[in-house]
């Protein structure tokens, strides 16, 4: 099985896009393919659907019918069944019991999730072919999984530079042409979905339009993976919901965020959620990252954050780098300098390599 297909979660929804999966059948180790037949023979017969999903351990069947029918069924006592799980939580697809195996979502050869780490970095903004060509390879030399570039750019006032939209696109993949770095970048309107997602390779949703559902569900009809930021004010439970959207329509593949919250505090730009981490990874079965320099504000807290991040368990950190911070178009006293980044990248991985993961 690909890893692409080991990713792939069960569908929500029957065709006419009633049900919901209501009920998860774990098989014991040694339980035989006919055990499972008969299993999901028995789903079949109060009109429910079984879906099957192969793992290491074990095999799981998620049941999607009526709650009542389904448990009347008394399917704990038939061969092979370990245990049944009722699914109690209002995010299905993307809940951990749904999926007890990590996902490890591959990237052009990158991985991430599971054991792997992603580092994924570049310029805030493209602002022009030089600026994104040297951020590269600045990156790329020191490691990085992954490049990011915001090609269209939500700004709080509408008089700020809002990226080069489709120009941007074009710099973008002359960058993964010449370093062979994947590339992320912000869709932020369903008009430019054909353009974004023909170019990019990871699509970004940003916080602002983290509950912009028909945005999500756009990247759910698509077929490639998903970077889904934390907003500013929401929970981890509206998260996840919004994760949900996209998976429902589709497309397993969704990375989640977490880029640092609304509070009080102001001597940060946001405070990062850390705390979120270990929650992440115990509710689901997502990748979870941290955007260290939008919690942060400023780069030299960065490091301080991202070492925070790894420790507590992330699959991956995305930063902001740029030749020239002090030029910088867009957020500019939170980019690490493309000439340090080396070193930066080298205490990351260090860290990595301590909490037992490796870089993608």
């Amino acid at each position: 099985m690909s890893d692409e297909e080991e990713a792939r979660p069960m569908a929500s929804a029957t065709e006419n896009g009633t049900a919901e999966l209501e009920m998860l059948v774990v098989m014991s180790r040694r339980a035989a393919s006919d055990q499972v037949e008969d299993v999901l023979a028995r789903l079949a017969s109060v009109g429910a659907e079984g879906r099957v999903t192969p793992g290491r351990e074990s095999t799981v069947i998620g049941a999607i019918g009526d709650r009542q029918q389904l448990a009347g069924l008394g399917l704990e006592g038939f061969a092979g069944v370990q245990r049944v799980v009722p699914i109690q939580r209002p995010y299905k697809l993307v809940a951990r019991e749904t999926a007890p195996e990590p996902t490890v979502i591959q990237v052009r050869g990158r991985r991430i999730g599971g054991g792997h780490f992603g580092l994924i970095a570049g310029p805030c903004t493209v602002e022009s072919r030089e600026q994104t060509l040297e951020t590269a390879r600045a990156v790329a030399e020191a490691g990085a999984s992954m490049l990011r570039g915001g090609a269209f750019k939500p700004r709080t006032s509408p008089y700020s530079f809002r990226g080069l939209g489709e120009r941007a696109l074009e710099i973008l993949a002359e960058a993964r042409e010449e370093t062979g770095l994947p590339i992320v970048t912000e869709l932020m309107d369903p008009r430019h979905v054909e353009a974004v997602i023909e170019t990019t390779d990871v699509v970004q949703i940003g916080a602002r339009n983290m509950q912009n559902f028909y945005l999500l569900a756009e990247v759910g009809r698509g077929d490639k993976p998903v970077l889904l930021k934390r907003g500013p004010s929401a929970s981890v439970d509206e998260l996840l919901m919004a994760a949900e959207y996209v998976v429902k329509e589709g497309n397993p593949r969704v990375i989640l965020c977490e880029r640092g919250i609304r509070t009080f505090e102001r001597s940060t730009r946001y405070t990062l959620d850390i705390g979120a981490i270990p929650v992440l990874k115990e509710e689901t079965h997502l990748p979870v990252i941290v955007d260290p320099s939008h919690a942060a504000g400023r780069r030299e807290l960065v490091p301080a954050l991202a070492r925070a991040a790894v420790a507590a368990g992330a699959d991956g950190i995305i930063v902001e780098a740029h030749p020239s911070p002090e030029t910088a178009l867009c957020d500019a006293p939170q980019l690490v300098r493309a000439s340090e980044f080396d070193a930066f990248a080298r205490e990351i991985f260090a860290l990595v390599s301590l909490m037992g993961k490796v870089v993608g």
